[in-house]
């Protein structure tokens, strides 16, 4: 691939470089940046996570060899990667720790209390490109949002945006960490913008708070023990050991990000797409846990949840009814799966119940 600017000069990819980042705040993107593609520092660290066994059964990390750490590898020519962020802490939301607190709620990660934002965000990567080459003449590219082997969070740091902070999140010193992250990557040989530095500090709330100890050392993270693996990736049985951990979280896990001091500064979204949907932000457990596989998917139409599927979203509310204080309401929710036609909801739903006959015990 070659690029296609009229003129060759340093001077109109400094100009184009800042029209990016005017037309990416325009289309929403709260930050743009641009980075080189030398990724070999995180290409270590990546390796060295995955030879730990700490993705699990993510097997699809390790499937793409260098190609998820070289993105030329991955796209051809690519010689720069425009990163973007996009703020998406819900505006009209229940407190997140009112509802970590009642044990009787139903705790969605904020991230997915709203549409899913997946193809929001490619297709205002897609308007980006555009806008672009309109300026630049044909031009090769692809955007990527989680949708492809790509190492993310250390373009975004190389890129400006913020730096991985010691529970793996980007964090960004004005704006917190509640944000998507999205790449385009390019073959215009763009001005590159200057990496963010690290501004943890001596901070080890993230660490502390962690209800699973999945954060085993500063910047590194057992994904096997995280919630987040646990209930949205990890399509088996959850380990017995880890379910009293868990509490009342049925979908991802976002305590490292609540405790936060960075997070002081965090912006509401102003897109209306992630706002809750169906009142996840305040459900009761007993109320989602009814929800035949027809609700389940009409409920998580759009919505990032549904690709846990029925299954699993069963399996995690019962492990959330197993944890909540006993009730009669409680169990004869739990006793009317015990029939269900999953081994895995049964194996859990059994789990439930037992755990509420040793406290009337």
């Amino acid at each position: 691939m070659k690029n296609n600017l009229t003129s060759n000069t340093t001077t109109d990819y400094i100009e184009l470089a800042s029209n990016i980042k005017h037309w990416g705040y325009e289309l929403g993107f709260q930050q743009t940046g641009i980075t080189d593609i030398d990724l070999s520092a995180a290409e270590s660290h990546f390796l060295d996570w995955l030879k730990a066994d700490f993705h699990g059964e993510m097997d699809y990390m390790a499937q793409h060899g260098t190609r998820r750490s070289r993105p030329a590898e991955l796209l051809p020519g690519t010689l720069r990667v425009i990163s973007v962020r996009m703020d998406y802490f819900p505006n009209e939301s229940s407190s997140a720790d009112d509802t970590l607190n009642d044990p009787l709620l139903a705790y969605v990660s904020r991230y997915a209390l709203g549409r899913d934002y997946h193809k929001l965000m490619r297709r205002r990567l897609q308007k980006l490109a555009e806008k672009i080459s309109a300026v630049s003449g044909p031009m090769g590219y692809r955007a990527f949002v989680d949708s492809a082997p790509v190492l993310e969070k250390p373009l975004a740091q190389k890129a400006g945006l913020g730096w991985i902070g010691k529970h793996t999140n980007l964090i960004n010193k004005q704006h917190g960490s509640w944000f998507f992250l999205g790449e385009l990557y390019t073959d215009l040989p763009l001005p590159v913008d200057t990496p963010a530095k690290d501004h943890c500090g001596s901070c080890t709330r993230c660490i502390d708070i962690c209800p699973t100890n999945a954060i085993v050392a500063p910047y590194k993270l057992d994904a096997r023990r995280c919630i987040s693996y646990l209930t949205i990736e990890l399509r088996g049985s959850i380990p017995i050991e880890l379910r009293p951990l868990i509490g009342n979280r049925i979908f991802g896990c976002d305590d490292c990000q609540l405790v936060c001091p960075w997070n002081r500064f965090a912006q509401s979204t102003k897109e209306t797409d992630f706002s809750p949907r169906h009142e996840l932000d305040s459900a009761q457990l007993i109320d989602l846990f009814s929800w035949s596989e027809e609700s389940f998917l009409k409920y998580t139409e759009g919505s990032a949840i549904r690709r846990i599927g029925h299954q699993c979203w069963l399996r995690n509310i019962a492990i959330a009814l197993g944890n909540a204080p006993t009730s009669q309401a409680i169990i004869e929710a739990l006793q009317a799966r015990m029939d269900d036609p999953s081994v895995l909801v049964r194996g859990h739903v059994q789990w439930a119940i037992q755990n509420h006959q040793q406290a009337v015990l």
